[in-house]
């Protein structure tokens, strides 16, 4: 059954601080609303997003345009920006659509997947967690006293019928708590799915804190990358191996300084992304990159990293040559390569072995590199 999702991006968010709206704010290395569309995009039916954005020409709304996904500008009210979002998918008229607060990032596929079947035999569904805390009125003071016996503590996605709720907003005039206010005033039924404690929708400072803690306890995602180079040896009396001259009878030939470690490890790095390998960002038909110093590279990969919202957390070299000794010279690479990527020391390793006389290496004509990178975006 196909469905369709609406994001409320539209407001100003001015108690989460920050200087800009929160739902594009930074969160656990990406903006708010990319960790709440991605929850959605994993559940199969979706055949289109509305996000309701406060200025969809702003380059951080224009960010978010991919295949299937289109902006729609907000209104004055939650209600006229929810209306706006429904007008916008008139062209495609899903089945069923779903209304979240673009705010509530953590909201997990299994608790869309309840609201989408519970809609299999209702007319429309919500999540809620029972009120279980004593309830109190007052002021500055306690003055009575309330039961907490059947409230619900309302949340979304809330999911309805789309044409039922396009009609049920059409209709609505005013202001509206949230889209199950709407189409209770139109006489639409709402089914109550039970809610998760994790779907809190970020208001204050504080709330970003405990946003990212949820999302990188239940959402990191893990790659790892490889690298291999190869470089011969040539005249020369040093040789560049992970960032430090290491003075030898015999140079590494290459296009660039030939420092066969780093370029093993940038291109596990870009291998981790799936971002081709050195050659794709520093071709070597283009002379600019003749004898340039291999640091270039790596800062290039890790940098690449971190703005896709990836962080580094280990990487490790083998070294496979006969001579010149790596050992005494191990350390001082890993502080250089760690450096270089912004990383601690203790979160870089290079070691060497020997092929044992055999192949190339044994016969010291050149030497050879192997690494692995790891990479974590929560």
């Amino acid at each position: 059954m196909g469905w369709a999702l609406i994001l409320t991006a539209a407001g100003r968010g001015l108690r989460a601080g920050g200087g800009m709206p929160k739902q594009f704010r930074p969160l656990a290395g990406r903006p708010l609303i990319a960790h709440t569309l991605a929850a959605f995009e994993e559940i199969p039916g979706l055949e289109a997003v509305v996000v309701v954005a406060p200025d969809p020409t702003a380059p951080e709304a224009q960010a978010l345009l991919a295949p299937g996904v289109t902006l729609a500008q907000g209104g004055d009210s939650r209600a006229a920006s929810v209306r706006a979002g429904l007008e916008a998918l008139e062209g495609t008229a899903p089945e069923l659509v779903l209304i979240h607060d673009a705010a509530r990032p953590c909201a997990s596929p299994a608790l869309i997947s309840r609201v989408l079947a519970a809609l299999e035999s209702a007319e429309a569904a919500a999540p809620a967690l029972p009120v279980t805390d004593a309830l109190w009125r007052g002021g500055s003071t306690v003055e009575a006293t309330a039961p907490r016996e059947g409230l619900w503590r309302a949340q979304t996605p809330q999911g309805f019928r789309y044409a039922a709720i396009l009609a049920a907003h059409r209709a609505h005039e005013g202001e509206a708590a949230d889209d199950v206010a709407v189409a209770r005033a139109a006489g639409i039924e709402v089914a109550i799915v039970p809610g998760e404690e994790d779907n809190l929708k970020v208001t204050h400072p504080e709330d970003f804190t405990r946003a990212a803690r949820i999302l990188e306890g239940t959402t990191m995602d893990i790659r790892t990358g490889n690298g291999f180079d190869v470089h011969r040896f040539g005249p020369g009396s040093e040789v560049w191996l992970c960032g430090v001259a290491v003075p030898h009878t015999r140079g590494l030939q290459g296009h660039s300084d030939a420092d066969v470690g780093m370029h093993a490890l940038t291109d596990a790095i870009y291998g981790a992304l799936a971002a081709g390998d050195i050659g794709t960002h520093f071709p070597p038909s283009d002379p600019q990159w003749r004898g340039a110093a291999s640091h270039i590279f790596l800062a290039h990969a890790a940098a690449l990293a971190r703005d896709q919202g990836w962080r580094i957390t280990h990487g490790d070299v083998t070294l496979i040559c006969e001579r010149p000794k790596v050992g005494p010279h191990a350390g001082a690479m890993r502080a250089r390569l760690a450096e270089i990527m912004g990383l601690p020391a203790d979160s870089v390793s290079v070691k060497a072995t020997t092929s044992e006389r055999l192949g190339f290496t044994g016969r010291e004509e050149g030497i050879a590199a192997i690494a692995t990178a790891t990479l974590v975006r929560p």
